[in-house]
Order: C-alpha cells, then sequence, then structure tokens
C-alpha cells in the first residue's frame, strides 16, 4: 500500500507535467500528512541535510569547467587532431567525430556538451565533405552520450551521492567500458562508411598529427589532473573537481584566447543556473529516497525477490528493462537520484558489487539519452541538425543497438567495470 502510493502519486504529478523536483517534493509531503504523524519540520530538516555533503559540490565546479570548455575552444582543437589521426579511414571524419566525443567527454562531464561543442563544428564539415546528413547524426548523437561513462562523469556522483558509494572507485571503472564502447562506436562507423563507399581523406603527415596534438595538448591535460590528481592522493573528487574548473578557465580565458574575460560571467550565470536545477532535484530526491528507506520499501523487495529464488541474471534484466522504460520519461539525472536508492539495497543483498551496479546504471542512462521520447541528445542533436526527432531516431539505429549490445556485455561481465579498479588497487 505504501509502495503504491507513493510511486502512483508520483507518476501522476509527472504525468501532469510537473517538474520532476516538485513531483517528487509533494509525493513526500503528501505521504507525511496522510500516513505519518512526522512533523512537517522534517521536510525543511531532510533538505537541508540531504544536500549537506561535500561530494555534491563536485557537480556545479564539474559543470562550470565543461561550460569554459564547450566555450573556450577546445572542442576544435580536439577535433583537429582526431582528425589527423584517423582522418584517412574509411568513414574517417566520423571515426574522429567517436575519438573527437571521447576526449572531450573526458574532460566535460557532459553528454549534452560534448553533442554541441563536438556536433556544431564536426557535421557541417562531415555534409561538406559528403557524407550523408543521416549519418554524422547519427555518429555524434550516440557518441556525445560518452560524457556520462567517461570520467569525470556527473551522472557518476550523482549515483555516488545516493548510495555512499566511492565516487574515485567509480570514474576508475568508468574507464575501460568508455574506451570499450568508444571502440565499438568506431567499428560500426566504420563498417557502414566502407560498406557505402563514403569519401575518405588523405592520410596526414606526422607532422600535423603532432603539431595537433601540441593545440590540443591544455585542453587533455585536463584528463591527467582530475584522474591523475585523484589516485595520486593529491586530490579528493571534489577538490578535483574545483581544480578542474580554474584550470578549465585558464586554458579557455589565457591560453587559447578563444573566450574573454567578458564572456566569464555569462558562463557563470548559465553554469549556476544548471547546478541550481540539479542541486534541487537532488534534494527533494534525497527526500524521497529517505522516505522509502524510513518506510522499509528497498528493503522489504529485497526480501521478497529472494524469498521468489529470483536469479541475479533475472534481476539484472528486469533492472535494464525498468531503467530503459524510464529512459522513456524521464531524464539520467532524476532517474539515478530515484531509482539508485530503491534498486541498490537489493543488488547489494544479492551480492551484486556497487561499482559493478553503478556502471550498469550510467550504461542505462547512455542509451536513455539517445532514444525517444525524452533523449537529451536527441534533442540537442536535433537542433544542430535541423532533423526532426522521427528522422533522427532512424538515423542512430545502427549505432543505438550497439549501445543496448554494450549494454549487455557490461550488464553480464562484472569483469569489464571492476578489472581496472581491482589492479590499482582501490577495491
Amino acid at each position: 500500500m505504501t509502495a503504491a502510493f507513493l510511486f502512483g502519486l508520483l507518476i501522476v504529478l509527472m504525468a501532469t507535467g510537473m517538474p520532476i523536483a516538485v513531483s517528487l517534493g509533494l509525493t513526500v509531503l503528501a505521504f507525511l500528512f496522510v500516513f505519518t504523524d512526522v512533523p512537517v519540520e522534517i521536510v525543511a530538516q531532510k533538505l537541508f541535510t540531504g544536500i549537506e555533503k561535500f561530494e555534491i559540490m563536485a557537480i556545479p565546479f564539474f559543470i562550470l569547467a565543461g561550460n569554459f570548455l564547450t566555450h573556450g575552444g577546445v572542442a576544435r582543437r580536439m577535433i583537429n587532431f582526431a582528425t589527423a589521426c584517423v582522418g584517412h579511414l574509411h568513414g574517417g571524419l566520423g571515426i574522429a567525430g567517436v575519438m573527437a566525443c571521447a576526449l572531450f567527454a573526458a574532460v566535460s562531464g557532459s553528454s549534452p556538451a560534448t553533442v554541441v561543442a563536438i556536433g556544431s563544428i564536426l557535421l557541417p564539415a562531415m555534409v561538406k565533405f559528403g557524407f550523408p546528413k543521416r549519418f554524422g547524426a547519427g555518429v555524434i548523437t550516440t557518441s556525445g552520450a560518452l560524457g556520462i561513462l567517461i570520467p569525470p562523469s556527473i551522472v557518476m556522483v550523482m549515483y555516488a551521492v545516493a548510495t555512499n558509494t566511492s565516487i574515485g572507485t567509480l570514474f576508475m571503472a568508468g574507464i575501460v567500458p568508455g574506451i570499450v564502447l568508444a571502440s565499438m562506436l568506431a567499428g560500426v562507423t566504420w563498417y557502414r562508411a566502407w560498406k557505402n563507399d563514403y569519401p575518405r581523406m588523405p592520410r596526414a603527415p606526422f607532422s600535423t598529427v603532432l603539431s595537433t596534438f601540441r593545440e590540443s595538448m591544455w585542453g587533455l591535460l585536463l584528463i591527467v589532473i582530475v584522474i591523475g590528481g585523484i589516485y595520486a592522493g593529491i586530490f579528493t573528487p571534489t577538490e578535483a573537481a574545483a581544480m578542474s574548473a580554474v584550470y578549465a578557465f585558464i586554458v579557455a580565458v589565457f591560453i587559447y584566447k578563444d573566450m574573454t574575460l567578458r564572456q566569464v560571467p555569462k558562463v557563470l550565470l548559465d553554469s549556476a543556473n544548471m547546478s541550481a536545477m540539479l542541486l534541487f532535484i537532488i534534494a527533494n530526491a534525497i527526500l524521497f529516497s529517505f522516505l522509502m528507506t524510513n518506510e522499509n520499501i528497498p528493503q522489504a523487495m529485497a526480501s521478497w525477490m529472494i524469498d521468489q529464488n529470483f536469479s541475479v541474471i533475472l534481476f539484472l534484466l528486469g533492472v535494464n528493462i525498468l531503467l530503459l522504460l524510464a529512459g522513456n520519461v524521464m531524464e539520467p539525472s532524476s532517474i539515478t537520484l530515484i531509482m539508485a536508492p530503491l534498486l541498490f539495497p537489493i543488488a547489494t543483498r544479492m551480492g551484486i558489487d556497487p561499482i559493478h551496479f553503478g556502471i550498469l546504471i550510467v550504461v542505462n542512462m547512455e542509451v536513455g539519452m539517445c532514444h525517444p521520447p525524452v533523449g537529451l541528445n536527441l534533442y540537442v542533436a536535433s537542433g544542430i541538425t535541423k532533423m526532426g526527432i522521427t528522422e533522427l531516431t532512424v538515423a542512430t539505429w545502427p549505432w543505438l543497438l550497439t549501445m543496448l549490445v554494450f549494454l549487455v556485455l557490461v550488464t553480464y561481465w562484472p569483469t569489464l567495470s571492476l578489472w581496472l579498479p581491482r589492479m590499482m588497487g582501490v577495491m
């Protein structure tokens, strides 16, 4: 009865078009008034204490760093470097797009930012060079989703906050899966270009590769600062996020000089707006998860599944279906903050590693960003390409199917996620 009321009311409120954060807050308030004698003051207390976590500070800093890099010419230099490396292959510009998305994802942590930064530059170049518009749109829309798998990742930070999991270990666990998925997407791009005999660029001389690497080096160094700083013990993940924001500001304004000091206030304001929105969602989601835990809903579900002899294989299949269905109507941040506290206790009771489970959720969020009706990457790419959502969905299906195959691989082969953290001794 309790669970049915909570989720039923939440679904009804979201169906009216109400924002996710407001729906969560009103659901909790309604439940407290109807079913409990808990004083309403507890809501204000939990809203405050819910975001009073040092780790949450990483989110606005990573958003700020990503915005500085998006406006600071880093994407263009990464595209030049990627094109010099692989442009001569079949579908070379498309493969360069996958490579550039992977590199930019590793410094921005945001999928929409990756699609905008890479797509707005590379898509016109691909069309001009003779590639079909649909081909380029499919590559960039799906490859942009690497932004939430390759660290630093805002979605990973949210999962860590919701489940008290190590952010640093999650970042480490996302590296190998991110490289594997990027390789799979590049392989599909090469195959389709080879099959359709799309144009190839001349091989770039080694001097060009070297010079483009030097130009993009300042942006690429951010990966070393964030990942290297965390695992060398120099920074905590939150401190690394702050350093990345400062470093991105210096690179964009004083080294590349593609951003003026007059543009900085607008970037700060945009970052503050996005951070405020996410923090409001986080506060209400934490309040919602507190209520679920207080009513023993996750524990009851875990006990029921164990009593029914649900296997791990069947449970993980159910989790994937649930998250993919949620991706039809919600964006990744909300799904993670609502579903992770509900599913995490069940997963741990069934012996599933918390880090592996976190990567599984993140990959589901990647897929969700690329399929309709609310796939955020689809809408961002639609704005860049001026293509309709239906046409864009058709264009992305070969790469989207590849991502689903990768999801199965991540789900049932935990070593893919856990090998690197174990080898580095962080698990």
